[in-house]
């Protein structure tokens, strides 16, 4: 037998490295992939409204961050209700009566959001839609994320490493050049939150002054070495050992991943909606959560996986307690699981806490509804309290 080429035995320890990862995973949803098929059809069959996913754009800009990376935001006015239509569904409407949104004041917070991990801005689709009559909004994408530009290479290629400060670093710079005057709401998913929180930690003057309200959606301050991913305790625990080194690797093949990527078929569905849901939604859903994820190429994935392991945020939680906040989970959420959401809610006395039965990690896009109750809840109490001249003078 011809001796294999050096192509074929970096794809042979590629594939081996894969199925480390892959063989752990397996055994959470082995009934799930003998049935892919089944699967597919059921997502398919279910209701789906034909939503216009990714059409949502505002004004286009760039932030420079401290050290020098141009990260994409994109800021939305309000249109009024001159420009938008009455709302039949989602919060406020009732048995499908058209229902006036409140009317546009330009002293209203604005409302700042930033995305998880592996996912750009349009990931907030249906918040977006939400409030775009009522306040002004501020999108950004993470670096290395979305349009937002990578982390410059030293001079052997190597990415600087990303850390959870300059994170919130970053958060800062998008704040400080959107939202230079007035009150600012904050709004995170995942590892949007943390970076809030890095903000809190690094920044904790603003809160109660500029920021004037908070909410913390699927997210963690830490701990991230106890979850499970839904599998048993010892194939999480080989997980956890294995993904550093086996990212590390697949980071050195990116051209080989992404065709690999892009051709996962139906079987990348199923795993993205036992993952990223926690019940039934449509296919267009679930591809186009699948779409969101590939965009973020493996390298930058590489680079941001070693954040989560080194996370400890607990002591910025308190800064939250200073200004109206939101922690909101999702009960069959199999990444950061409810448990994490519960425990900032303890560190947060004065913080509404809400668990969304039936909803995975990607719950801003599961259930658009009860999350758009639940912001505008926080949307009202903040702007309560700025109903207090004092209150409105100190978030000038």
């Amino acid at each position: 037998m011809a001796q294999a080429s050096g192509k074929g035995r970096r794809a042979g320890i590629l594939g081996a490295a894969v199925g480390v990862v892959a063989a752990g995973a397996a055994l959470g949803f082995t009934v799930e992939r003998l049935t892919i098929g089944r699967a597919v059809r059921r997502m398919a069959e279910i209701h789906d409204p034909g939503e216009p996913f990714g059409t949502l754009r505002g004004d286009p800009q760039s932030v420079t961050a401290s050290d020098g990376v141009e990260l994409y935001v994109e800021v939305d006015e309000p249109r009024g209700w001159a420009a938008g239509p009455a709302r039949t569904s989602g919060p406020g409407a009732l048995n499908g009566t058209p229902v006036a949104p409140p009317a546009v004041s330009a002293d209203r917070p604005t409302l700042l959001f930033t995305h998880g991990f592996c996912l750009p801005q349009d990931c907030w689709h249906y918040q977006r839609a939400e409030f775009s009559a009522t306040h002004r909004m501020v999108f950004w994408d993470q670096r290395g994320h979305g349009r937002s530009e990578r982390p410059p290479k030293d001079r052997k290629g190597r990415a600087k490493p990303v850390t959870i400060d300059q994170l919130g670093e970053d958060l800062h710079a998008v704040l400080q050049a959107t939202c230079p005057q007035g009150p600012v709401i904050l709004v995170g998913h995942s590892m949007g939150g943390m970076t809030m929180m890095a903000l809190a930690q690094r920044h904790p003057e603003l809160f109660g002054e500029r920021i004037v309200g908070t909410a913390l959606i699927s997210t963690s301050a830490g701990r991230f070495q106890d979850i499970a991913f839904g599998l048993p305790r010892p194939s999480a625990k080989l997980l956890h050992r294995t993904t550093p080194a086996v990212l590390e690797l697949l980071a050195k093949q990116t051209g080989l991943v992404e065709r690999g990527r892009a051709i996962g078929g139906d079987f990348g569905l199923v795993i993205i909606r036992r993952y990223a849901f926690g019940s039934e939604v449509p296919e267009s859903l679930v591809r186009y959560t699948e779409d969101l994820i590939q965009s973020t190429p493996i390298d930058v994935i590489a680079d941001f996986y070693p954040v989560f392991g080194k996370l400890d945020m607990s002591e910025a939680l308190p800064v939250f307690d200073r200004v109206p906040s939101l922690v909101l989970g999702g009960a069959n959420d199999l990444i950061l699981p409810v448990a994490h959401s519960e425990a900032l809610a303890d560190a947060m006395p004065s913080a509404d806490y809400v668990v969304l039965p039936n909803a995975g990690h990607a719950l801003i896009l599961e259930h658009p509804d009860a999350v758009g109750n639940a912001l505008r809840n926080l949307v009202d109490r903040a702007e309560d309290q700025l109903g207090s001249p004092s209150s409105r003078r100190a978030a000038q």
